[in-house]
């Protein structure tokens, strides 16, 4: 049940942002064990003025930076969230063609409890 919200550089082709979306809920598929049709994931665009990155940590990125917030059960494992980084960078490589250095993936967990998915119940409390 992960919720995830993709930032990007304004400006980028319908195609581009729709390749991004795929992609990112293959890997979440292949690497986290999301179930299919479990799809909750939204995407902004930011003009120059409002998208801001640095070159932190030795890595030079580039205004195809792609910031990508996935919010999940606290029950992934660490090597499920590897695989789950590792995966998202190849696939968005392959297409739209983002460089690995340009994409930026933060995981939040939360407990089932915290979650409610529809009606105002708490469906895995």
């Amino acid at each position: 049940m992960p919720l995830v919200h993709v930032s990007l550089r304004a400006g980028k082709p319908e195609a581009y942002r729709r390749a991004v979306l795929d992609n990112l809920y293959r890997a979440m598929r292949a690497a986290l064990s999301v179930p299919e049709d479990d799809q909750f994931i939204t995407l902004t665009e930011h003009d120059a003025t409002n998208f801001r990155y640095g070159n932190a940590f030795g890595i030079t990125r580039s205004d195809d930076l792609a910031y990508i917030q996935i919010t999940v059960f606290n029950t992934r494992t660490l090597e499920q969230k590897k695989a789950f980084f590792q995966r998202t960078a190849e696939l968005l490589g392959e297409n739209p063609g983002i460089r690995p250095e340009d994409v930026f993936v933060n995981i939040i967990e939360s407990a089932k409890e915290n979650w409610s998915v529809g009606h105002g119940l708490a469906q895995f409390a």
